[in-house]
């Protein structure tokens, strides 16, 4: 039966097409003969004709072209400030903020950490306005929240051995010596640190002992200049990084074992609890308000450093003694 010259003929070798021979005629090109002039057709076909899978299927990208800057964004005061506070970011996170294998990481644990301190600044600002508004209080406050950022390095790497070597002798015999192989990456990051503070301090103090403005400078003194200048641009604001995120990690601790940093800051938040109470004494107001304010921080501290150690072993099966 002939198709009217749109579909195929009634097959090869039949008449009835409108092709030459009865071959099919005009129906070839829209209805191909069997198997196909095309092979056998793909897998996935895409919802265009022999196209691939697009616009709908996953498309090749190319890789991503970061656009540069220029240098007008670094000559303006901002575009250098925040330049330096990148740079300043990054090498501090690569030496201080080292996750490691060993590190977990808990989201519920860094919300509730940070619920705490939120928490804890409003009820020490609460306690000032409500027992003792002066000004000099804020100031204390103030320099004293800086001062423990500063020190906290230094109380970690004078009590952080003795609560690593208790932490490691509390350890099962046959595990002991695999968390002694992996104090590298603490003694590591203690170093850096000491090799900052020691570079900084010694650029500073040379600086100030050497160069006098009111002589001939040689080349020298310049040179010391730079130096000191890089110190207080470059330098202040890495060491500020490098002790936060010290104290934070507790110099990447958690390489060794990923329950010594809950544990470290425990030992750390009493310690200076101590220091504050020997230093400042008991706060103003009536008790209570004094046991609040001596021992809300530590004992919350303590209650959210627990409840992680206990979500370790639950939820993550990190234990110890196992």
């Amino acid at each position: 039966m002939a198709t009217g010259g749109w579909g195929p003929g009634n097959g090869p070798g039949q008449p009835g097409g409108n092709g030459p021979g009865g071959q099919g005629g005009w129906g070839a090109p829209y209805g191909p003969p069997q198997g196909g002039p095309y092979g056998p057709p793909p897998p996935n076909p895409g919802p265009y004709p022999n196209q691939p899978p697009y616009p709908y299927g996953p498309q090749p990208t190319r890789p991503a072209v970061r656009r540069s800057r220029g240098c007008l964004s670094y000559v303006s005061p901002f575009g250098l400030v925040s330049a330096i506070l990148r740079s300043a970011h990054r090498v501090a996170t690569r030496l201080f903020a080292q996750e490691g294998e060993g590190r977990i990481v808990d989201r519920a644990v860094d919300r509730v950490q940070l619920a705490r301190t939120v928490l804890g600044a409003a009820a020490t600002i609460a306690l000032i306005l409500a027992y003792n508004v002066d000004r000099n209080r804020w100031e204390d406050a103030a320099w004293s929240g800086v001062a423990n950022l500063i020190v906290a390095p230094f109380v970690l790497i004078v009590a952080a051995p003795l609560v690593i070597l208790g932490f490691i002798y509390y350890a099962p015999p046959h595990l002991r010596p695999h968390l002694r192989s992996r104090l590298r990456a603490p003694l590591k990051a203690v170093g850096w640190y000491v090799l900052t503070l020691v570079v900084i301090g010694g650029i500073l103090v040379l600086t100030a002992l050497t160069v006098d403005d009111r002589d001939g400078k040689s080349w020298w003194e310049y040179v010391l200049a730079v130096a000191a200048l890089i110190v207080i641009v470059w330098g202040f604001p890495f060491f500020f990084m490098a002790s936060l995120y010290s104290a934070r990690s507790a110099f990447n601790s958690a390489q060794v074992h990923p329950l010594l940093p809950p544990v470290l800051t425990l030992a750390l938040v009493w310690v200076f609890a101590v220091f504050n109470l020997i230093g400042d004494g008991m706060p103003g107001g009536p008790p209570i308000v004094q046991f609040c304010s001596t021992l809300g921080g530590p004992l919350s501290v303590t209650a959210v450093s627990l409840w992680e150690l206990r979500r370790m072993r639950t939820r993550f099966g990190v234990t110890l003694r196992a």
